[in-house]
């Protein structure tokens, strides 16, 4: 392929460090070389919204729609996400099927001071701009405060120096990236808060009906992520999951089994509904689906009482 490709991604240092973990890894797997590869830096609008929460302003969508967009468009020949920034139903006319090896999907705490979350200040502030995370914190200590925080991964770690939080909570993966886990606290196990639904997974889209581009990355692709992601995304499809829906979503393969663990807090967090389930390894997609019409019905039949 003569033509060169164009990688688009959001311009946070984060987000460009994943754009080049893609970049490499198809070179890696094709005979493509790093002068067909080129990355277009692309302003989202969850990058320009800093003081909202994403569900109170259009959701997951701010951090991909205009990336999506510069897809439809031609303008980029690939979109790299974060899966769990991405919406659960994917947009018409693209294609989101090809999976980096899963990073560390754990949650991490940093504090000043180094304390750890039951060691924390009674009412102490958390800085965190999701609902899922304020939820499973308060299950762990009723009495801390959460307070929005919203930035990249500097910005909110500046926020923290300068006071205005005692601690925030961050994905453990974009600390490893980053190089920053000499500022880690505490790492979470996933029992203990369960992450977002494809935390720690790079996603590669692209355009359905662009053939050269899927055959690229489907030996991108990573086997054992891309059944976990789909088990994962399939509940959050039929709990039609997003940012307003406060939902943690974990799945783990051995040996031939897969296993996935879910919880969903009721919209003011007072509810919490938990299934996990295990199926055979090549019944993924299916065991997704089967744990998301589960939690669904146990939500609706709460509130029917």
């Amino acid at each position: 392929m003569n033509k060169i490709i164009t990688i688009g991604s959001r311009g946070s240092k984060l987000a460009l460090l994943y754009a080049q973990k893609a970049k490499d890894k198809i070179i890696q797997n094709t005979n493509l070389s790093e002068e067909n590869i080129v990355i277009k830096t692309i302003t989202t609008k969850g990058d320009q919204v800093q003081d909202t929460r994403l569900s109170e302003v259009g959701g997951k969508g701010l951090f991909s729609s205009n990336i999506e967009n510069e897809l439809l468009n031609n303008n980029i020949d690939i979109a790299v996400h974060a899966l769990k920034d991405m919406p659960a139903i994917e947009t018409k006319g693209l294609r989101t099927d090809t999976f980096l090896e899963r990073n560390d999907p754990r949650e991490i705490l940093i504090t000043t001071d180094k304390k750890k979350l039951k060691e924390l200040n009674l009412k102490s502030i958390i800085g965190t701009s999701s609902y899922r995370r304020e939820f499973q914190i308060k299950k762990i200590r009723p009495d801390i405060d959460c307070k929005l925080i919203r930035g990249n991964v500097d910005t909110r770690i500046k926020k923290l120096k300068e006071g205005i939080y005692d601690a925030i909570i961050l994905s453990y993966a974009g600390m490893k990236y980053l190089k920053l886990e000499n500022k880690i606290s505490e790492i979470f196990k996933v029992e203990e808060i369960i992450p977002s639904a494809g935390q720690g997974i790079i996603a590669l889209q692209c355009r359905e009906n662009d053939s050269k581009i899927i055959s690229i990355l489907e030996k991108t692709n990573h086997e054992e992520t891309y059944k976990r992601a789909h088990t994962e995304r399939n509940i959050l499809k039929v709990l039609e999951g997003d940012c307003e829906t406060a939902v943690g979503i974990h799945s783990k393969i051995e040996d031939d089994e897969i296993t996935v663990e879910a919880e969903l807090f009721s919209l003011d967090g007072s509810k919490r509904f938990y299934e996990k389930k295990s199926s055979q390894i090549d019944k993924f997609k299916e065991l997704g689906k089967e744990v998301g019409q589960i939690l669904k019905t146990k939500s609706k039949n709460s509130y029917k009482r």
